[in-house]
């Protein structure tokens, strides 16, 4: 959800941010579309992460599954050798 309303920040910006910054200005963004653009993109990728870390979580708890998984490892290492 966006709001109408905009808040107002001061950043400062090492030379990699500043390099990063003119890129993204250069396809036409505003100083401020790209930092919106940054964050969003930034915020995606860390709650992309936590759920590939929770689901990671949710399939070691999964005893079935995580048997499974050795049986197949070990079908996979039986036929390693038998090639």
């Amino acid at each position: 959800m966006e709001s109408s309303t905009s808040t107002a920040i001061s950043i400062r910006l090492d030379e990699t941010a500043r390099r990063d910054l003119r890129t993204l200005e250069k396809t036409g963004l505003t100083r401020s579309e790209a930092i919106r653009l940054g964050l969003r993109v930034a915020a995606e990728r860390l709650r992309h992460r936590e759920a590939i870390r929770a689901e990671a979580a949710r399939l070691a708890e999964n005893q079935e599954d995580r048997q499974e998984m050795l049986e197949v490892a070990a079908m996979m290492e039986s036929l390693r050798g038998e090639g």
